[in-house]
């Protein structure tokens, strides 16, 4: 179940990506009181509360800080391969 949750909480987290892509960061949709960047933290802090909670049941390992720096290296090598095709600037 903790699994299914922490999927859910993925989904939400790229809902609210998209929804400030598409209308930006300072927009508040009629019917909400927060500005889509707030609602965007509120859906990552649940979604690293799912992380925690699924490390805590041995659901899998928390990653290393290691892990995340070579995520890191490899976004940049990628953002600028992407700078150098024109993509992005």
């Amino acid at each position: 179940m903790l699994l299914l949750i922490l999927a859910e909480e993925c989904a939400e987290v790229a809902q609210m990506i998209s929804k400030q892509l598409r209308f930006g960061k300072e927009e508040c949709m009629p019917g909400q009181q927060l500005f889509n960047h707030e609602r965007l933290t509120l859906e990552i802090a649940d979604l690293f509360a799912m992380v925690d909670m699924c490390v805590s049941e041995n659901l899998f390992l928390r990653p290393s800080t290691s892990d995340k720096e070579m995520k890191k290296i490899k976004v940049e090598k990628y953002l600028d391969y992407s700078e150098q095709c024109g993509t992005i600037r």
